[in-house]
């Protein structure tokens, strides 16, 4: 077995990733450091990792194949992201894993559906035992290292706000509105009226429940509905993690649509989950588990995609931390709600939701995963000519989120 690892860790010194086996013998992968150690539960368990070790070191935790030898999982997943990308790296040219990839992406409606459904359709209170208290489920923008993650995500909606360069009264396309919360971040504090679209019928249920207790019904409305089937023009479209269940097919349609429906004076804010590396295959475990028909894109996917559409790319922007920092908190709230979660739906099912969210702080705090905030017009003169309004703090500042609370009074717009 040592063998097999000297041959699929030659040249990697990312780190060093000790396998222990139940006799007390060890195994080693890699060079340098970090070092982290993996305590087996049965010897075979090794080689069924080093058969497929994108997908089997995810699924053999799930099953009790092994634990963090001192508890650090992150430790283990930090070396785990590395060598996986060493992995990926060599696989660069095989053309056919990359297409074989792209016919796993192919989301029509009914199949975008069902794969939103397969994430999204859990329990809506499970969910709220980890989110902030306003269920937002994407990268929070920390503005400050000393936010809160409920003022991090208001942040976030602040900044995105002000890169629509929202007015009252202006009419705002949520493409993947989740549970409501940027709509609601919008109508409240910027009067302007959203229409959210979602293929999560437990989503939409939680979202108009909330919208309706906060007096917004005439501001927003919410639908099951796929973006593709939007009918109407908007001043503004905005869509925050949803982007990542598109699947590359798919690329050149969604940009068409947002060209189609975005008025002529209107701007966009796209919001993704990126990699800072060329285009490749994905994480296998991710997809079979977390996001099937699931994507992460390189720029250069996107801008290819932006390109033939008529729409200017006027600002992108990198988020490289944010969500490692995001994802440390939700798995802190996760964990301090453990035995809840094993009561309702067994061990297995933390192990799996552990390891996915430590796995992805790992990937963006040392692998190739970043956050992309791309706006984009169909003028070249629609927004100013420098940054500065995104920014300014007579206009009230982004790390000043905690001074609106989630329940505000609503602006209601006539």
């Amino acid at each position: 077995m040592q063998a097999l690892l000297d041959l699929l860790g030659r040249g990697f010194d990312g780190g060093t990733l000790e396998f222990i086996t139940p006799d007390g013998s060890v195994c080693t992968l890699g060079h340098g450091t970090p070092h982290a150690q993996v305590q087996l539960r049965d010897a075979h368990v090794l080689r069924e990792i080093l058969m497929r070790p994108a997908l089997k070191f995810g699924e053999t935790f799930m099953d009790h194949g092994w634990e963090a030898a001192d508890g650090d999982l992150l430790r283990v997943l930090e070396v785990g992201v590395k060598f996986e990308e060493e992995l990926e790296h060599r696989m660069k040219g095989r053309r056919f894993r990359s297409l074989l990839a792209q016919l796993l992406e192919l989301n029509n409606p009914l199949a975008s559906r069902h794969n939103v459904e397969h994430h999204y359709n859990l329990d809506a209170d499970l969910y709220r035992r980890f989110l902030d208290e306003g269920m937002f489920y994407s990268c929070a923008y920390f503005a400050q290292p000393e936010m809160t993650l409920e003022e991090a995500q208001q942040a976030k909606c602040e900044l995105i706000a002000r890169k629509l360069d929202l007015r009252p009264g202006m009419r705002v396309l949520d493409i993947g509105c989740g549970w409501g919360g940027l709509a609601i971040h919008l109508a409240q504090r910027h009067g302007v009226t959203v229409t959210g679209v979602t293929l999560s019928s437990e989503q939409l249920a939680v979202a108009e429940k909330r919208v309706e207790a906060l007096g917004l019904d005439r501001q927003i409305e919410l639908r099951l509905q796929d973006y593709r089937e939007v009918d109407g023009r908007f001043d503004a479209v905005v869509s925050v993690g949803m982007f990542e269940h598109v699947g590359r097919p798919q690329y050149p349609t969604f940009f068409g649509r947002v060209h189609e429906l975005l008025e002529s004076d209107g701007t966009a804010l796209l919001h993704t989950i990126g990699r800072m590396t060329p285009p490749g295959a994905g994480n296998p475990w991710i997809r079979k588990y977390i996001f099937p028909g699931g994507y992460i894109p390189a720029a250069s996917e996107v801008f290819a995609a932006i390109e033939p559409t008529g729409l200017l790319v006027t600002d992108c922007e990198t988020w490289r931390l944010h969500y490692a920092l995001t994802l440390r908190e939700w798995n802190r709230r996760f964990q301090a709600q453990r035995t809840y979660f094993t009561e309702r739906l067994g061990e297995r099912f933390c192990r799996l939701w552990e390891f996915y969210l430590v796995a992805c702080e790992a990937s963006f705090r040392w692998g190739n995963l970043c956050v992309f905030h791309l706006q984009m017009t169909r003028k070249l003169d629609r927004l100013p000519l420098t940054r500065d309004y995104l920014y300014d703090k007579g206009q009230g500042s982004l790390d000043a989120a905690s001074a609106f609370p989630y329940n505000a009074r609503p602006t209601v717009v006539m």
